[in-house]
């Protein structure tokens, strides 16, 4: 449920980043199975388009959110001062994410409410995953949509999908090339 902002929008639809972890989009999408709804947090570096952390449960609750951003810090480590951009769900305004941004020191973000536009880039890489995976088929198992799910984002996604955005190249391929030169 959309609320009042927790934060200002400081990314203004603008979703690039020239590095890594300068800039992150996170939200939250839903799909049926014959047991019930599976929820998917994500949450996409926008420099490199990489899903750096996510959550998948059966309850749409903040601890799916919070699941989800700590599943990113743990997997790139100390970010300051990344930008966290969300909509304005009660997940991404509850108290326990907010002390989850704080915790990691990560500034928050806010779009409007029901503007997808201010969550583009989030909401493109969920279209993908309804078109590749979720309305594939139907899923008798939160289990079997969670597994192919996971093999999507880590496999395909990550290591297959080249994008043109990233001049060709895949997420993981990208990411690569930027600590190479980094390195260098």
């Amino acid at each position: 449920r959309p609320g009042p902002p927790v934060h200002d929008d400081l990314v203004r639809r603008e979703f690039t980043a020239t590095r890594p972890n300068q800039l992150w989009l996170t939200d939250i999408t839903e799909h049926p199975t014959g047991e019930g709804k599976l929820y998917l947090c994500a949450v996409k570096d926008a420099c490199s388009k990489r899903i750096v952390g996510y959550s998948i449960d059966a309850r749409m609750t903040s601890a799916l959110a919070v699941n989800a951003l700590r599943n990113a810090v743990n997997q790139r480590g100390a970010l300051a001062p990344t930008v966290v951009h969300s909509d304005r769900g009660s997940q991404f305004r509850s108290h326990a994410y907010q002390r989850e941004l704080r915790s990691s020191r990560l500034r928050g973000s806010m779009g409007r409410v029901g503007t997808c536009a201010d969550n583009a880039a989030m909401e493109s890489f969920f279209s993908l995953l309804q078109k590749n995976v979720l309305n594939r088929r139907r899923w008798n198992t939160r289990t079997e949509l969670r597994l192919a799910i996971v093999s999507w984002i880590e496999t395909t996604y990550h290591r297959r999908r080249r994008q043109q955005a990233l001049g060709r190249l895949t997420p993981v391929e990208f990411e690569t090339l930027l600590n190479t030169a980094h390195a260098a």
